[in-house]
């Protein structure tokens, strides 16, 4: 970030105090799991501080570590984890359902992660017990579902940062916060001062989402910068259009990669809509490219969503010519090409896209 260095100095100020004070934890808890370990996680560090084996269904632990400092108990060989922050109250977890008693903030933290976790637990538990053959036969169905588990996820991390802001447990579902509000997002908060802008797990939220960014989209992201490339195909009615037909006329064109089974899809499509109602008179223009396979789900969901700009598809599925051409291998996705024919953005969603185009048409 570019932070003027009295500003630094200040934020500064603020969070070496709170990191260095040291406060004592208890924790206890109970797990049928006789003779299994029970591991005490520094969610920042991603290490075990402590560990020990369950004795006649019980453990604990104590010790000191950072004021408000987000940590987890784990089970050996499970990857579900109880958080909760170190604000002095001793807590009680029982790790066979991961309730916890404890301080109100913590009670709320456990009550929010379970209800958050219910869809996803339910899908993986789902995909665990089918065979290699079950997966892929239903594969486009499991996508489908996946989205969707994943949607009511990020919906979950936005209504949490709305509704729990002024308290530290928006820290818990940050990443999904940066995944699906871009990494500028954390500059606002920063600048907004919430209670939890100085915390380092923010900032270690922001920075994984950023590493993965990366991870998954290096040969995708080299696209920024580049011509791009056109791709043909047919409309609803059959008839054959080129990207090129707009690009290259003076307008900023963002080539939007969906389809109808795809929930983060449809969930994203009222901001591409709002985005295109507001910019369309000043150039801006959007192709939605489906990678449909049925041609009635297709232009279904085309009414529904209420799109009104060229849409275009194969009915290939994961086949669609698109998918090599930009390396696509998730959806949504989408790039955005400006009057020149270069790509200028790839992955823009939510308040990100808008900021870009606001950034672009000057309002």
């Amino acid at each position: 970030m570019n932070r003027k260095s009295i500003l630094m100095a200040a934020v500064l100020a603020v969070a070496v105090p709170s990191m260095a004070q040291q406060v004592n934890y208890s924790v206890s808890g109970t797990y049928t799991g006789e003779g299994k370990k029970i591991y005490l996680m520094d969610q920042l560090t991603e290490k075990a501080l402590d560990s020990m084996v369950v004795a006649g269904g019980k453990f604990s632990f104590k010790g000191t570590a950072p004021k408000d400092a987000l940590m987890a108990v784990r089970a050996e060989g499970k990857s579900w984890q109880t958080p909760f922050f170190n604000d002095g109250t001793p807590v009680a977890i029982n790790v066979n359902d991961s309730t916890l008693t404890g301080s109100p903030l913590n009670e709320r933290l456990t009550r929010y992660d379970i209800e958050s976790s219910i869809p996803s637990r339910a899908f993986y538990e789902k995909v665990s017990k089918m065979t290699e053959e079950q997966l892929q036969a239903h594969l486009e169905e499991l996508s489908e579902e996946n989205n969707k588990v994943m949607t009511a996820q990020i919906a979950f991390a936005n209504k949490i940062f709305n509704e729990e802001r002024q308290t530290l447990i928006p820290l818990a579902f940050a990443q999904l916060y940066f995944f699906d509000n871009g990494l500028e997002a954390y500059d606002e908060l920063v600048k907004e001062k919430v209670p939890f802008a100085s915390h380092p797990y923010l900032k270690k939220a922001k920075d994984d989402i950023a590493e993965m960014m990366k991870q998954d989209g290096s040969p995708k992201m080299d696209f920024i910068g580049q011509q791009f490339i056109d791709l043909e195909m047919a409309d609803p009615d059959g008839k054959m259009h080129k990207i090129s037909e707009l690009v290259g006329s003076g307008k900023w064109v963002l080539v939007d990669f969906w389809a109808s089974w795809c929930g983060p899809c449809r969930a994203e499509m009222p901001n591409v809509l709002e985005a295109y109602n507001k910019y369309h008179a000043k150039g801006f223009e959007v192709i939605g490219v489906s990678f449909d396979q049925k041609k009635a789900a297709w232009v279904k969901a085309i009414q529904q969503l209420q799109m009104p700009w060229l849409q275009i598809s194969d009915l290939k599925g994961w086949n669609c010519a698109a998918a090599p051409v930009y390396k696509i291998d998730a959806i949504p996705d989408n790039i955005l090409i400006d009057p020149q024919g270069k790509i200028v953005g790839r992955g823009l969603r939510g308040n990100v896209l808008q900021k870009k185009l606001q950034k672009i048409f000057g309002e």
